[in-house]
């Protein structure tokens, strides 16, 4: 099994430079990909596995039996839903802590290809908020920046309180 980045390490807030693809972002992405089906992620960013680089991998079947990850390269948002929705997010590096996060219900994104070619596609709701908190992952934006003072607060002492060692 992968051993993930934990919270707080500093390599969860820094940003990712796009760049191009070449052989070893194309193995940091099958080591994404690899490390995503082990813990049934929904989605990962190279951070979660230790590398401040533009990839992520998300799940685009919702379906836990039958995931099927695509590989992002230099993803970026070109336009999201005025619409907005709360759900549930949580991070492979702060196991155990979730909270509602508002995220617009779809999203364009542009993003490298395992080839280097440029791909947009349109993601839509829970698939969307995948992907724009692993782009947020991406771009030195955890989860927990997007949660209320109060919440975030909430969240850390929870965090800190299951990891204690007895």
């Amino acid at each position: 099994m992968t051993e993930f980045v934990t919270f707080p390490d500093a390599r969860l807030t820094q940003k990712a430079a796009p760049r191009p693809v070449d052989g070893d972002l194309v193995a940091i992405g099958e080591q994404l990909r690899a490390a995503a089906e082990s813990a049934q992620a929904y989605g990962l960013a190279a951070a979660h596995v230790g590398a401040v680089e533009p990839i992520v991998v998300i799940s685009v079947a919702q379906d836990t039996a039958a995931r099927d990850y695509l590989v992002m390269f230099n993803p970026e948002v070109l336009e999201v839903a005025p619409e907005t929705e709360f759900g549930p997010e949580g991070s492979v590096s702060m196991p155990g802590i979730e909270s509602p996060v508002e995220r617009p219900v779809w999203a364009v994104i542009a993003f490298d290809t395992v080839d280097g070619k440029r791909n947009t596609e349109r993601f839509e709701g829970f698939v969307a908020r995948c992907a724009l908190h692993e782009i947020d992952q991406v771009n030195g934006t955890f989860f927990l920046s997007r949660l209320s003072r109060l919440k975030r607060d909430t969240a850390i002492r929870k965090f800190q309180k299951l990891n204690r060692v007895s």
